[in-house]
This record gives structure tokens, sequence and C-alpha cells, in this order.
């Protein structure tokens, strides 16, 4: 008998692309048949304020765990970045999908980089981390707000509210609007935020037989330890959207390299602390131990006093 699976998924039109293509690759490697539950959740509603202002992006999946938890649904596709870093008790991380682009893209309909900027433009981005990467960048531009799934961000740029706005490439790529790219920053310069770019499967924790389907057929397993690693960061740190951090793994020669910063969630434009590490990396624990021992590198380097303004 064929196997009937129900995914959650918010209903931008990003985060229903990402259920489809996980439907698609449900039915080819599982032979499921799967339908989508679409639902509106807070982070969608609430568009006036920040996210760090309001609850974090855990706003984003909690409406989804609900429908879980009361059997209206099987699994449920998030972008990682909006998971956090602890699930509440009676969930699981079953699967992560190989990574896409993992980097921050400049959009803009007037300047071809964030160099050609003129002195004092106004660049929007909502994300903390992005604004200090900005600021260490360009100490001189005027950062504004800017919320909304990605085509209202896009809209409120060529309606000339900003000169140019910073995106994740992943999304921009995935629904087919990488012309609107003017070019990348390079992991480097700005650093992307832990799970960026990849798709997590959240499931109930009793689902054991299903997670074991999941993670066997779709999860990919550098992604998996790379985010792994970048997520234990911000865990050991005690991250929060309030929390300007930034942490991104790369595979290089066998070896994870994890890179991070931290910048202050107030004094935006007080210096980055930067930590960076390398390490063989077989399992999860490897994976935690890299991400604890950079969080720890931070530390060192007084990140309790940005903490502390948290």
């Amino acid at each position: 008998m064929t196997q009937k699976l129900l995914i959650a998924t918010r209903e931008s039109r990003l985060a229903l692309w990402q259920a489809e293509h996980v439907k698609a690759l449900l039915e080819t490697h599982l032979g499921a048949s799967v339908g989508l539950l679409g639902m509106t959740t807070r982070g969608d509603q609430i568009l006036d304020r920040s996210l760090s202002k309001v609850g974090g992006k855990g706003l984003f999946v909690k409406e989804l765990e609900m429908a879980l938890e009361r059997g209206e649904a099987d699994l449920a596709v998030h972008s990682l970045k909006d998971v956090p870093m602890d699930l509440p008790a009676g969930f699981a991380l079953a699967a992560v999908l190989p990574r896409e682009d993992a980097r921050d893209a400049f959009v803009s309909n007037r300047y071809a980089s964030l160099r050609e900027l003129p002195e004092g433009a106004v660049v929007g981005t909502s994300s903390l981390r992005r604004v200090v990467q900005l600021k260490a960048l360009r100490p001189d531009l005027r950062i504004e707000p800017l919320r909304g799934n990605l085509d209202t961000r896009l809209r409120k740029l060529d309606e000339g509210g900003f000169d140019a706005i910073v995106l994740a490439s992943a999304g921009l790529k995935r629904l087919g609007l990488a012309d609107r790219i003017r070019g990348c920053f390079s992991i480097e310069e700005m650093i992307p935020c832990a799970g960026q770019g990849a798709l997590g499967l959240e499931l109930r924790a009793d689902a054991q037989a299903l997670a074991e389907r999941l993670n066997a057929a779709l999860s990919d397993r550098p992604t998996w330890l790379a985010t792994q690693a970048e997520r234990a960061v911000s865990r050991a740190l005690g991250g929060s959207c309030s929390m300007p951090l930034a942490a991104h793994a790369v595979w290089h020669e066998g070896a994870l390299q994890l890179m991070a910063a931290l910048g202050h969630p107030e004094q935006t434009d007080k210096p980055l602390l930067r930590a960076s590490l390398g390490a063989a990396v077989a399992d999860d624990a490897d994976a935690r131990q890299l991400g604890e021992r950079v969080a720890q590198a931070l530390q060192t380097q007084g990140a309790a006093q940005y903490l502390a303004s948290n």
C-alpha cells in the first residue's frame, strides 16, 4: 500500500516552493502519496516589528509544530535558519537536504555592488546579523528595517524605498529570481547565519520509523554535519534572533572549517568579534564540539559583554 504523507508548510511563495520540492523527492524516493497543508504563522502576520522584538524566528515554525502535534500533518518543511537551536520536547529534526547557495545577495536597481553605493545610502534588512556586518563594511550606510516575504521585499525596493537590499541568495535562486542578484557577498565579508540555504524536515519525535526513512532517503550528510556545527555555536552562546551572530561551515580537504562573527545587538558599530577553526568531523558529536570550541573562542574575545546587552 502506498504511504500517504502530509507536509505542513507556510504559505509564502518560497515556503510552498520548498514544500513542493520535498514533496517531489518523497514521491520519487519513497513512493509516497504526498499532500500539502498550507498554514499562516505568527511570523508571517507580524510585519510591523522586527522579529527580535516579537519572539524570534521560532514564530515561523510554532503553528507547523502544532499541526504535527495534533496529527494533522506528518512532517514540516522549514528553512533551517528559521528553526530554533533547541526544538520543543516531542519534536525532532529528521533530515537536512543538500544546501543551496548559502551566501547573502546584494540586490539593487541602481548600483552594482556595496562598494558603489554613495555615502549615506539606504540599505534594507531586518537581520541584525546583516546589520552589524554591513556596518563593519560600510559604517556610513543607513540601515533601515525591511520585513515581509521575498516578493514584498523586492516590491519595496522597486518602489524606491531603498537604494539596495540584502537577501539570501538561496531564496532568490529557488524562485527563479537569480537575475535580481547584482552580486553575492563572499562568505568572509558577510558570514551567513547558521543553517542558511539548507532545508530541514521536522516531525514528531515518536515518528521514529518515518525519521529513519527520511534520513536515509533525503538527508545530505555533509550538510547535516556542517549545520550541526553552525547551530552548536549559537546554542553554546544562548543564541536567539536578537543576537547578531553569524556561523557558517565549509568542507575543505576532508575537514570542516567553521567561521563565526558576533556583533553588539544595540551598538551596531562596535567591532565584530570573529573566530575560525577547522577540525576533522566524523559524527554529530565532533560537529557539536567544533561549534562549542568556536563559541568559546568568541567568549575569550569578550562575547559575554556583547551578550549581556541582548
